[in-house]
C-alpha cells in the first residue's frame, strides 16, 4: 500500500515538471503576439517657446521661465494691457509706467524719465543758480555797496505803500520765507546739512518742513492773489521803462527817472513773482491733490517738474529783490516798514511818481492815516511837499 502511493506521487510530479515548459512557452509566445500587435509608442516633443505665450504655455514649454510674466509687467502702462486687479482706483493695473521722451534725458519709462530729469537737471543746475546769484550778489555789494545818496532819514512826504498794501506785501513774504526755506532744505538738504547734522535731525527738521510747506502754500496763494490786484495798475510798462533799460537803471551812473516801480521792478513782478508764483500755486494744489481731478502718477511727476523750475525762477529773481529792498538801496526798507519816504529819497529814486504827487495827480496821503514821524498830521493831496534838495 505504501510503494502504491510513492509511486503515484512520483508519476505526479514528472506529470508537473513535463507540463511547465510548455505553459511558459506558451505565456511567452502570447506576450511576443501582444507586442506585435500594440501600437508603436511617439515621441514627446516639447512645444517651442513663442513670444505671445502666456504665462501657463511657457510654464509647459520651458518651466521655470516667467518671461511673460515680466513682459506683462513692463507693458502693463501701454494702453490697453494694463494688469486685472480688484482694487479699486487709477492705474492700479500699471506697475511700470509707459515709455516717454521729457527734454535732456533718453526715452524711458515715465518714472525713470522723471527721476533723471529731477536728478541730472533740476536739482544740480537749480542749485548752481542759486549759488551764482548769492555770490555775484555778494561781490556787487562789495565793489559797490549801497546804492542812492538818500537814507530816507528825513520828514514823511510821500506815503509810498498803504497799509493795506504793506500787510499784503509782508505777509505775502512770510509765506514765500517759509516756503523757500522748506524747499531748499527738502530739495538740496540732503548735500548740505545732511553730513553736518546726521540722518536723525535731518529727518526730523524735513519733516517738520514739509508740514510747514503744506500750511504755507494756502497764505501764500491767497496773499499772491491779493498782491497781484493790488499793484497790477503800477507795474504795466510804458515808455519810461525803455529809457530806464537803456541806461541799465543808473547802475553806471546817474539814476534814471521812473514812475512808483522801475522797469526792474516792473520785471520783478511780472516774472518773478506773479507768473512763477501762479505755476507754484497750480502744481502745488496739483502736488497737494486739492483739485477736483483724476490724479495719475505722470501728472504728478509733470506737476512736480514745473513746481521745481518755478520755484527757483522766483527764489533766483527774489533774492535779488530781497537784496535791493533791504542792504542794496539806501532807504528802501524804511519805505516798506513805515509806508513813508521823504522827498529827497522820492525824487532821486522815483522822480516821474513824485512829480506826479507834487502835481496832485496823485495824493501824497492816499490811506489817511497819520505818517510815524511824531507831528500826527496826516498831510493830504494838496498839501505842501518839502522842496527837493539838489543832487
Amino acid at each position: 500500500m505504501t510503494l502504491a502511493r510513492i509511486a503515484s506521487a512520483t508519476w505526479l510530479c514528472l506529470a508537473i515538471a513535463a507540463a511547465a515548459p510548455v505553459a511558459a512557452q506558451t505565456s511567452a509566445a502570447d506576450a511576443a503576439s501582444a507586442a506585435l500587435a500594440a501600437p508603436a509608442p511617439t515621441e514627446q516633443v516639447a512645444a517651442e517657446p513663442r513670444p505671445d505665450d502666456s504665462a501657463a504655455a511657457r510654464n509647459k514649454s520651458q518651466p521655470g521661465n516667467n518671461a511673460p510674466v515680466w513682459r506683462a509687467v513692463r507693458d502693463s502702462g501701454e494702453p490697453g494691457k494694463s494688469g486685472t486687479v480688484n482694487v479699486p482706483g487709477a492705474e492700479q493695473g500699471v506697475l511700470i509706467q509707459p515709455t516717454v521722451a521729457y527734454p535732456g534725458v533718453r526715452p524711458n519709462n515715465a518714472g525713470e524719465a522723471w527721476r533723471q530729469v529731477r536728478n541730472r537737471w533740476l536739482i544740480p543746475y537749480g542749485g548752481a543758480l542759486l549759488l551764482i546769484t548769492l555770490l555775484a550778489l555778494a561781490l556787487f555789494y562789495w565793489r559797490r555797496g549801497a546804492l542812492g545818496h538818500s537814507h530816507n532819514d528825513g520828514r514823511p512826504a510821500v506815503e509810498r505803500f498803504t497799509p493795506l498794501e504793506r500787510a499784503a506785501h509782508w505777509t505775502n513774504a512770510a509765506a514765500f520765507v517759509v516756503l523757500g526755506v522748506s524747499g531748499v532744505v527738502m530739495a538740496f538738504g540732503k548735500f548740505f546739512l545732511l553730513p553736518v547734522i546726521g540722518g536723525t535731525l535731518f529727518g526730523w527738521l524735513a519733516y517738520a518742513l514739509k508740514t510747514a510747506h503744506n500750511f504755507a502754500g494756502p497764505m501764500f496763494a491767497v496773499s499772491l492773489t491779493v498782491v497781484v490786484l493790488i499793484f497790477v495798475k503800477d507795474n504795466i510798462a510804458n515808455g519810461a521803462d525803455f529809457n530806464w533799460l537803456a541806461k541799465a537803471g543808473g547802475m553806471l551812473g546817474h539814476q534814471v527817472p521812473s514812475h512808483r516801480f522801475n522797469a526792474a521792478e516792473k520785471g520783478i513782478f511780472w516774472w518773478g513773482m506773479t507768473i512763477p508764483g501762479l505755476l507754484m500755486v497750480a502744481s502745488g494744489l496739483v502736488l497737494d491733490k486739492l483739485l477736483p481731478m483724476t490724479y495719475l502718477r505722470g501728472d504728478m511727476q509733470i506737476a512736480l517738474m514745473v513746481h521745481i523750475c518755478a520755484a527757483v525762477v522766483m527764489l533766483v529773481m527774489l533774492i535779488g529783490h530781497i537784496y535791493m529792498g533791504t542792504v542794496g538801496v539806501n532807504g528802501a526798507l524804511k519805505g516798506m516798514r513805515t509806508g513813508w519816504v521823504d522827498a529827497a529819497w522820492a525824487a532821486e529814486h522815483h522822480l516821474l511818481w513824485f512829480n506826479d504827487v507834487r502835481a496832485g495827480k496823485i495824493a501824497a496821503n492816499r490811506s489817511g492815516v497819520a505818517p510815524p514821524d511824531g507831528t500826527g498830521v496826516a498831510p493830504g493831496a494838496d498839501a505842501p511837499l518839502p522842496a527837493v534838495p539838489r543832487a
